[in-house]
């Protein structure tokens, strides 16, 4: 369920705008959150600053809040910054806020976390959480898998065309079983290719996304891979469909990445896929012109769609 307020800026003295809105963007929220540090460094090299960082969340939270809210979360934390030391955080523990977090106890004791409004991703900002990773499922409903995610990770020396034809030939796979699929850059290298369902069983899930991973590096083994062994990886793309189990994440929608430029992971629609350049094209500096070229979220339709994993026998015969 999205969230009914947003985590708008608080005001600050700044010639620098991360973001503006317009007819059909998410608009600004009302809520003006209080953090301690505003002007900490986050990303030295882009000069974006912890203050940027929540500018830029209160821009998109309306279209981020239907892809995190709710869902078990991982974290990558920086509180000093990029280049400070940075850890992945799977788990409630000292340095969070859990009156603005929802968590739960899973079946190994572990405290597993969401958050169901933006408070909850104001909480994240201040404790210097750089990117939040998602599960395919929601927090009430660990054991069902509602979103595949195809991560489609280039080798050194595969282009950019490559990886977009990659993810087009997944497309069109996944539409001949009558599957629907978006896709978004991962802000890194490579491209997610996403996959909402009614909800599955872990086991059936990653047997399908195994069986179409596979289908396609025994189609072209010249460009595809699907094992994970560093050492076949060169000029391939690994086809990675080990995200779809039930502790697995992916970066979420719309999450800035620990990375150099402050890049954002970012839908796009198909179309628009193929006039991108590189994986990290959009930034939390650069991304108010984009935003200013959208008339509609990418990724505005995922929640209305209804459909079905297919049986493993079904994706061999067809995928």
């Amino acid at each position: 369920m999205a969230a009914k307020t947003a985590a708008n800026p608080s005001k600050r003295t700044s010639k620098r705008k991360v973001a503006s809105s317009r007819a059909g963007a998410p608009r600004a929220a009302k809520v003006k959150p209080h953090i301690t540090h505003p002007d900490r460094v986050y990303w030295v090299d882009a000069g974006v600053t912890k203050q940027d960082l929540l500018d830029y969340y209160g821009i998109v939270w309306d279209w981020m809040a239907p892809h995190v809210v709710g869902r078990p979360l991982a974290l990558v934390r920086c509180p000093e910054g990029t280049i400070g030391q940075c850890f992945f955080q799977k788990h409630a523990s000292a340095g969070l806020v859990p009156e603005n977090l929802h968590i739960v106890t899973d079946s190994k004791g572990r405290q597993i976390i969401a958050i169901e409004d933006s408070q909850g991703l104001v909480s994240l900002v201040q404790a210097g959480v750089l990117e939040l990773h998602v599960r395919g499922a929601r927090i009430d409903r660990l054991d069902v898998c509602d979103r595949i995610v195809f991560d489609l990770d280039p080798g050194e020396g595969v282009g950019w065309p490559e990886i977009t034809a990659c993810a087009n030939e997944l497309r069109d796979r996944l539409a001949a079983l009558e599957l629907e699929s978006f896709v978004k850059l991962s802000g890194g290298k490579g491209v997610h290719v996403v996959v909402p369902i009614d909800g599955a069983d872990w086991e059936d899930t990653k047997a399908f996304t195994e069986t179409i991973a596979a289908a396609m590096a025994a189609d072209t083994p010249d460009r595809y891979v699907a094992k994970m062994t560093k050492s076949l990886r060169r000029g391939k793309i690994f086809i990675d469909y080990l995200r779809n189990s039930l502790e697995q994440t992916s970066v979420a929608v719309y999450s800035t990445r620990a990375r150099p430029g402050a890049p954002i992971s970012a839908p796009v629609t198909w179309q628009e896929l193929g006039n991108v350049k590189t994986a990290n094209r959009y930034t939390v500096l650069n991304i108010r012109e984009r935003l200013a070229s959208m008339t509609a979220d990418p990724w505005r339709q995922m929640d209305r769609v209804h459909q079905r994993l297919p049986k493993a026998g079904t994706a061999r015969r067809r995928g």
